[in-house]
């Protein structure tokens, strides 16, 4: 009964345990924040490592090209961000962000339908990702044994034979470490600097689905959106149409709109063809605002060639003292919003795994990557399995992908007219309950009754 106690005390983060002297975070976004905070609790000291400058207000920044897009906080995501900051959703209203129904309050748009509104007890907060980011860099940074620093770049890892002990900086200044922890993103260089251990790299998935996105920020007024609706998403209905957009309020009063498409239907970066491309979608809410509302950015344009999951679950022999985290380990089609999400439940995981060894070691890097496959598969099999909707991408081919897309295609029709079966589509894509949920026969017989 005491262990119990004090394995619930550790998780918790009431009760600190000391894994080691040193850790080293690389990348201060949402994974590496997350990572930080979890590590401030079993480490002397922790150092956050990022290449950018980061900016002391709720900015876009260079080194992350997503920060200037829409972003969706899985209601998972939202849970998990709060068990390790908590307070955050409160703290996030306060600096403007938007809590609202999504049920209720997001007019959600796919297979010629909208679905209409009702309540769902999902609730959730809407933001720009650099309040997000800037609100927990601010929570991180006041810890008393954590230091970020901006504006330094890691050359490598130092190593002790299958080991790593620290990281190199571009500067020559060697940072040793118990633990290093890479939240550098999809560019991490980790195979790079992990080759001279002599150890296998991990394979990546690697599927090709060509997307591409602009985001422009637009002056938010009251009744911008039919039905009073505090957000609204267009869907695709593949192979037939490749656009999406959504539109979210974020703080100051201002709306975030992304325009975007798959294999090559980009949304143009001028202000007619902006318009133009809003308008040729299936719903017409997004042209309507957009002709109407007063802009305030520039449209600024990305584009993610791949979603990528590099399977460091998979590698026998793994080093000690590295572990990758968010998109150095896996990034998805953004368009999905299930990034973040994940990053805070594997900075959880990581916080178990520590929890269950006495020091840092290839076990616990091994323990520590199978419970983050576990939290990745779910929403890769989402992400690519709705790609997989087109016929141009092309990479790994999830088995029996087909069929579950035709299945969920009758799931998503039948949502717009039952609320039971929206609750628990909702549900799962928040990653609240498990597929299977989406399997019980009070679901299935009601998705199956539906023409697709």
């Amino acid at each position: 009964m005491i262990a119990n106690q004090v394995a619930s005390l550790l998780q918790s983060g009431r009760m600190r345990m000391t894994m080691g002297s040193a850790a080293v975070v690389i990348g201060a976004g949402i994974a590496g924040l997350s990572a930080g905070r979890v590590l401030a609790d079993r480490f002397e000291r922790v150092v956050i490592l990022d290449r950018d400058s980061l900016p002391g207000t709720a900015s876009p920044r260079r080194g992350a090209g997503q920060s200037y897009h829409a972003h969706v906080l899985l209601a998972a995501g939202q849970r998990d961000l709060e068990e390790l900051f908590p307070g955050l959703h409160d703290e996030l209203v306060r600096a403007g962000a938007t809590p609202f129904d999504a049920g209720a309050r997001l007019a959600f748009h796919r297979y010629g339908v909208t679905w209409p509104p009702e309540p769902l007890g999902l609730h959730l907060v809407s933001m720009s990702r650099p309040l997000l980011e800037l609100t927990l860099r601010r929570r991180v940074s006041a810890l008393p044994n954590v230091t970020l620093r901006d504006e330094v770049s890691v050359a490598g890892v130092t190593n002790e034979g299958h080991r790593v002990t620290g990281v190199t900086l571009d500067d020559g200044e060697v940072l040793p470490a118990d633990l290093v922890v890479d939240c550098s993103g999809r560019g991490s260089r980790s195979d790079r600097w992990l080759a001279p251990l002599g150890l296998p790299g991990p394979t990546a998935l690697d599927v090709k689905i060509g997307v591409s996105y602009a985001t422009r920020l637009y002056r938010r007024k009251p009744g911008d959106l039919a039905d009073d609706a505090l957000g609204l998403a267009v869907l695709p209905a593949p192979p037939e149409q490749t656009r999406a957009a959504s539109v979210l309020p974020i703080e100051d009063d201002r709306w975030i709109v992304t325009l975007g498409g798959w294999h090559g239907d980009t949304a143009p970066t001028d202000d007619d063809g902006f318009l133009r491309f809003a308008r040729e979608l299936p719903h017409p809410g997004v042209a309507d605002l957009i002709a109407d509302a007063e802009p305030l950015t520039d449209i600024v344009p990305h584009q993610f060639p791949s979603s990528r999951w590099r399977q460091f679950h998979r590698v026998r022999e793994l080093p000690a003292g590295y572990l990758a985290m968010g998109d150095t380990m896996c990034s998805f089609n953004p368009v999905y919003g299930q990034g973040i999400t994940c990053a805070a439940m594997e900075a959880l995981a990581l916080g178990r795994a520590l929890n269950r060894h006495s020091g840092v070691s290839a076990d616990l890097a091994r323990d520590y990557y199978r419970a983050a496959a576990k939290i990745i598969a779910v929403p890769w099999s989402f992400a690519v399995g709705a790609d997989f909707g087109y016929p141009e991408t092309s990479g790994p081919r999830p088995f029996g992908v087909d069929l579950l897309n035709a299945y969920s295609r009758r799931l998503q029709i039948a949502a717009n007219s039952d609320v039971r079966v929206r609750r628990a589509f909702w549900k799962v894509q928040h990653l609240l309950a498990p597929p299977a949920t989406l399997f019980a026969p009070s679901v299935m017989i009601k998705a199956l009754r539906v023409r697709p």
